[in-house]
């Protein structure tokens, strides 16, 4: 047992299934108090009555007052969790990369807002947000995707070099492919880069966890991202060469 989360107040944003609802589950299993979050209120109902949680349906960018409410007035642990898998190229309708924007970006922005105030005062508290291996690389045919993970990965770096120091903990989670719906939808690019070392959901949950008792911020399940980011960083051109390369892979894939 992680004694950091027993019988916290727990709320998980976009649970009712893939990776919230494993972590969702994970934190019940380790004596947290969960509140299950999801826009399909049925879904999220199911998971909640699975692990004996609080189901709070709705828009992620909108629950903090009503979560808090339900675990009794205090959050300890948030899980920025929800995203949207937007894929496409500049070419993007605006509205879809307004929707990739407020759901993968601002939710998350919105949600530091109401939960600082009770967290700096106290001197605790936990953000954990879902970011994917997308915000510290890239994703070949999603460039809506790709940008604003890499904005919801700024943002959590950018709370915890500002409030370390006041007890805030924060962990970004970065994996590739995940079991998911959302890889799933994906299509051919996420058949080519992410399905073949595809993990489970559960998986991430352990991998967080791991962070969580090494108080470590960037989460990694798939450990292999840290020597790409690496690269990215030392050897762009070369990177990105080998990004093009995929690139081309997958355009002639798509082309037969």
């Amino acid at each position: 047992m992680v004694e950091a989360v027993q019988n916290a107040g727990v709320v998980v944003t976009g649970a009712g299934g893939g990776i919230g609802a494993a972590l969702a589950r994970r934190f019940a299993a380790e004596g947290a108090r969960v509140v299950v979050n999801d826009l399909d209120a049925d879904r999220a109902k199911a998971v909640a009555d699975e692990i004996g949680g609080i189901a709070v349906p709705g828009d992620a960018s909108a629950i903090v007052t009503e979560a808090r409410d339900a675990l009794g007035g205090s959050v300890d642990v948030y899980c920025a969790n929800a995203g949207v898998g937007s894929g496409g190229s500049q070419a993007a309708a605006e509205a879809v990369w307004a929707l990739a924007w407020d759901v993968n970006v601002m939710s998350h922005v919105r949600a530091a807002h109401e939960l600082l105030p009770d967290w700096l005062e106290r001197g605790s508290g936990r953000f954990v947000s879902t970011v994917s291996a997308a915000g510290l690389l890239t994703m070949i045919g999603a460039a809506p995707y790709s940008v604003t993970k890499h904005g919801a990965y700024a943002f959590a770096e950018w709370l915890s070099l500002t409030y370390r120091h006041r007890g805030i903990k924060v962990h970004a989670i970065c994996p590739q492919g995940v079991r998911t719906d959302m890889l799933t939808a994906s299509g051919s690019a996420g058949e080519l880069v992410l399905q073949p070392t595809a993990i489970d959901p559960g998986d991430v949950a352990d991998a967080l966890f791991q962070g969580i008792d090494e108080d470590r911020f960037l989460i990694l399940p798939h450990p292999e991202v840290a020597q790409y980011y690496q690269a990215r960083a030392t050897e762009p051109d070369r990177w990105l060469h080998g990004m093009n390369r995929l690139q081309r892979q997958w355009e002639e894939a798509t082309a037969r």
